[in-house]
């Protein structure tokens, strides 16, 4: 198994294991994260989701699988299962997910799904009425990125 691949094998067997200080550990210190929901992000706020996905979901599952790899990128899809905490729906939400990889570190990593069937589920029949629709993307985004702003800014206060 070459390097690149064991690091997203690290990865995900650290996300199955809520250990995300070692899912922290796989980013380089200028890493960026987006998917149709989280878009964008900066090393600091890629660590910041996986903790606070890690801290916060009681009851996720999901298995992985690589698709391709090599020195400098890797391809993997993952299916995670669980509830989604504002609504209380269950999920099962199938996720491409592309790496870029520089010194063994996770640098670029892009997740991509279908917006609409994730909404469809998490949200129930508002999801499936306007699932697609841009203003329910756009509130979804702007949920999303305040929870984690709020959820970073309660770690340095506890740190």
């Amino acid at each position: 198994m070459i390097q690149s691949e064991q690091l997203i094998h690290t990865f995900y067997t650290a996300f199955l294991a809520r250990d995300y200080k070692t899912m922290q550990n796989c980013y380089t210190n200028d890493a960026t994260f987006s998917d149709p929901v989280f878009q964008n992000l900066n090393a600091a706020e890629v660590r910041g989701m996986w903790e606070m996905f890690c801290k916060r979901s009681k009851d996720m599952h999901l298995t992985y699988s690589i698709q391709v790899a090599d020195e400098n990128h890797v391809e993997a899809t993952w299916i995670p299962d669980y509830t989604f905490s504002a609504t209380g729906k269950h999920v099962t939400n199938h996720i491409k997910s592309r790496f870029t990889i520089k010194d063994n570190k996770i640098i670029r990593h892009q997740d991509y799904f279908s917006f609409y069937k994730w909404s469809s589920q998490a949200l129930g029949l508002p999801g499936i009425l306007l699932g697609w629709t841009p203003l329910i993307k756009n509130k979804i985004r702007k949920a999303a990125n305040s929870n984690l702003q709020k959820f970073m800014a309660s770690n340095e206060l506890a740190n």
